[in-house]
């Protein structure tokens, strides 16, 4: 599913054919997402101008001079930029026509994305209001991680996969992130000491940076706004490479499930 860097790469992809414009209309063709496409966004959103576009964790928010469009991409979604006319594709669900002939298409093949309206706070929204802190800003740090986990028995990939400790740091970049760092993935996130939450949080933020740097990871079908997909995947260290060796010691990288995902790592670089 998209995650932190591919969300990244459509915000940056998006903004400066939407910022600063005028929505004329929005064309609906199918309100089941994961939740309905609300009527309010065929009503309130045209004639409004986009302000800023900003991203909190994996949603994408819409600033507006009467409210806020939040845009998740779901599992499978994208939203392209056209500045051509293009018939719609079967899955092409939702179109915001913009005042400079341009227009946003929300594609979905599996609809477990969403599309909604807020005349309130984004930030107290409820899908957004119980989230951790932004992994690439500065108040994510090696000290508010160790305190956070102090306790905590669960392994320490999926405590870093928990939106509310740090928000985007999906499996993908969980898996390389704990590569980086040399922590196994099992350990649990109340035994690592501060020195190696250092060295995790470098990773993460150095993770991320190089994978919205590359336009994300395309393993199937993610698209950025601009249609292209992402290149991220070729500098992968251990996701998707089970069976395979370790790029740095050439031992057979092992591949296990934790919380119904994939992991996998290198029994001899990680402990």
């Amino acid at each position: 599913m998209p995650e932190l860097p591919e969300v990244e790469t459509t915000r940056c992809g998006v903004a400066p054919y939407a910022e600063g414009y005028r929505v004329e209309k929005v064309v609906v063709r199918d309100r089941r997402l994961r939740w309905p496409v609300p009527m309010e966004l065929d009503t309130q959103l045209p004639g409004s101008t986009i302000g800023e576009i900003q991203r909190r964790g994996k949603y994408l928010l819409f600033a507006t001079d009467t409210g806020t469009l939040i845009v998740h991409l779901g599992m499978s979604g994208s939203l392209r930029v056209l500045t051509e006319a293009q018939q719609p594709a079967r899955h092409d669900h939702v179109d915001i026509v913009l005042s400079n002939n341009c227009l946003l298409r929300y594609n979905d093949p599996r609809r477990f994305g969403c599309m909604l309206w807020t005349l309130g706070d984004p930030s107290e929204h409820s899908l957004l209001s119980h989230l951790g802190p932004e992994p690439l800003l500065e108040d994510f740090t090696a000290n508010y991680l160790h305190q956070r986990s102090r306790g905590r028995k669960a392994s320490i990939k999926t405590f870093i996969m928990d939106s509310q400790v740090v928000v985007g740091v999906g499996n993908i970049y969980a898996n390389e992130a704990l590569y980086r760092a040399g922590i196994s993935p099992l350990r649990a996130a109340g035994r690592i000491s501060l020195q190696r939450y250092e060295l995790l949080v470098a990773a993460i933020k150095s993770v991320l940076g190089s994978a919205i740097k590359q336009g994300g990871t395309t393993l199937r079908d993610f698209v950025g706004g601009d249609g292209q997909p992402g290149y991220f995947k070729q500098q992968l260290a251990v996701y998707d490479r089970g069976g395979q060796p370790c790029r740095s010691c050439g031992r057979e990288l092992r591949e296990v499930r934790l919380g119904q995902r994939s992991t996998v790592y290198c029994t001899v670089c990680q402990r």
